[in-house]
């Protein structure tokens, strides 16, 4: 593009890409969302980097997979001198700025922008770190477990709620201020929301919304004794049998996970609203962290290489850019560099370190042949696990449990694995070179651990004597706002206004 353009980031927080096949779901009232898949790309088939909120949004702000970036789990430092989009834009002469969620882990919460509006709704140290020397154990005071789906209901106000309504905020105070043109750099702005992220509960006039909605029918139940050992792993770490999930408990928690979608486009809306009314333009990107599988498989939540967890869904309006739907499985590592592309700024220096590609060939009709790779070592696990989707294939790997393998063409479901399937041998034996030629995960599993380890004594010392916190501190200059006796009145109500001159 021949001048830098404003870029507006709009993240959402587990949200499925099965709802958004081709902008969202028919059933789902999300106009705001609609209005932008209509002017958008739109990618079918796009997958995060791995199915955990930190490991994802270091590898979207990065362009490279966790094994790349370290950041392994949600207690995982993301460190300071990889580079992320904001570094890319800043260098080039953005300003950069994120309203809301990123979960940066340690003590850089800035990671290339030049403002936070808000603090993290996560904390920022050591305490989440799983401990792969205990397979098994159960960290209740921070695991998932299934009340989120038992206590879905109605509130007005929640710890996510009263977070989000902030975000959007700060977001449109921000679109404000910055078509004031007190600086005359491109932006890029970031508003990262945590819905519809669980516990599903969601207000009234949203919950509503889905009253008797068939699409919050349970969906076809799974026993324990038929799941796969990760699933298995997964169920023990949400204490599965700790709680009884009803079919009507299934419902409550699907109608508030769809009315928390509803309540978080009326929020891009909003934002949407405060950019049309400013008579700013910017490239739009909307996408989700990873995704949900809301009961499908038996499976709750995320951290696994199900569609349901592993699809996001993945929107970009941008001139230049016909309005389309992609099917070529893409990932969200993939931004990064599509964003320095649409702004014309380099990543040579950086990328034997990376590992996605610009989206824009594949926008202009050029085909693309290379796999999707995934990782995951969180949670739930016992060693890292990776997957990889290439055409209708999805094979999916772990060193202690049989593989996987899905064609996505005929059962979307992914009920049917064909790795012991002798007419899929030859396309499991591809897809098994390509991970062995991608991955030493003898030598992933060993960094996983000595990370685990090292983390572990670190947050237990400094959890002793006077605790510094590295969450990030939103700090607001009272003195520099609205009218103070350092400055010019008249100066100061001519440069706030927008437009001028009506």
């Amino acid at each position: 593009m021949s001048t830098k353009p404003n870029i507006l980031i709009l993240m959402v927080d587990q949200l499925t890409g099965t709802l958004f096949d081709d902008g969202p779901a028919d059933f789902l009232h999300a106009p705001n969302l609609r209005r932008l898949a209509d002017h958008s790309v739109r990618f079918a088939n796009a997958y995060t980097a791995s199915p955990l909120c930190a490991p994802a949004r270091a590898a979207f702000m990065s362009g490279a997979l966790p094994r790349r970036t370290r950041v392994y789990d949600n207690a995982a430092e993301f460190a300071s001198d990889i580079p992320t989009y904001a570094h890319h834009l800043r260098r080039a002469g953005y300003y950069t700025c994120l309203s809301g969620k990123m979960h940066f882990v340690g003590p850089d919460q800035m990671h290339g922008f030049e403002e936070r509006l808000t603090t993290d709704i996560y904390p920022a140290d050591f305490g989440w770190t799983p401990d792969y020397r205990k397979p098994g154990e159960r960290i209740d005071w921070w695991y998932h477990n299934l009340g989120s789906v038992t206590g879905a209901g109605v509130a007005e106000i929640t710890n996510q709620l009263e977070y989000d309504d902030d975000v959007c905020f700060q977001a449109v105070q921000k679109i404000y201020d910055l078509s004031r043109g007190l600086d005359p750099r491109p932006w890029c702005l970031t508003a990262s929301f945590t819905h519809p992220h669980d516990p599903f509960v969601a207000r009234r006039k949203y919950w509503d919304l889905y009253h008797n909605a068939p699409e919050c029918e349970p969906p076809e139940p799974v026993a324990y004794q038929d799941m796969d050992a990760h699933s298995k792993r997964l169920m023990d770490a949400c204490d599965w049998r700790g709680l009884e999930v009803t079919p009507a408990h299934i419902r409550r928690a699907r109608q508030g996970y769809f009315a928390n979608i509803s309540y978080v486009d009326d929020k891009i809306g909003e934002i949407f609203a405060a950019l049309e009314a400013t008579r700013q333009e910017a490239v739009v990107i909307f996408v989700s962290d990873h995704g949900e599988m809301l009961g499908r498989k038996g499976l709750w939540f995320k951290m696994n290489f199900f569609e349901g967890a592993a699809r996001v869904p993945m929107m970009i309006a941008a001139p230049g850019l016909d309005p389309q739907r992609i099917e070529t499985p893409v990932s969200t590592i993939d931004l990064t560099p599509t964003l320095c592309d649409l702004a014309g700024i380099s990543m040579d220096e950086v990328m034997p370190w990376t590992d996605g590609m610009s989206l824009l060939p594949l926008a202009t009709g050029t085909e693309r042949l290379e796999p999707v790779a995934i990782e995951y070592a969180a949670e739930g696990s016992i060693t890292p696990m990776v997957a990889l989707r290439m055409g209708a294939w999805k094979y999916i790997h772990c060193p202690v449990d049989p593989d996987m393998l899905f064609d996505l063409a005929s059962d979307p479901e992914e009920n049917h694995n064909l790795a012991a399937d002798p007419r899929a041998a030859e396309v499991l034996a591809h897809f098994q070179t390509m991970t062995e030629d991608r991955w030493n995960l003898p030598a992933y599993d060993d960094e996983v651990r000595q990370s685990q380890a090292r983390r572990w004594v670190v947050y237990e010392a400094l959890r002793n004597g006077n605790y510094y916190p590295w969450d990030y501190q939103p700090l607001r200059a009272a003195s520099e706002r609205y009218m103070r006796n350092h400055m010019d009145l008249n100066i100061l109500e001519e440069s706030k206004r927008f437009p001028r001159g009506e």
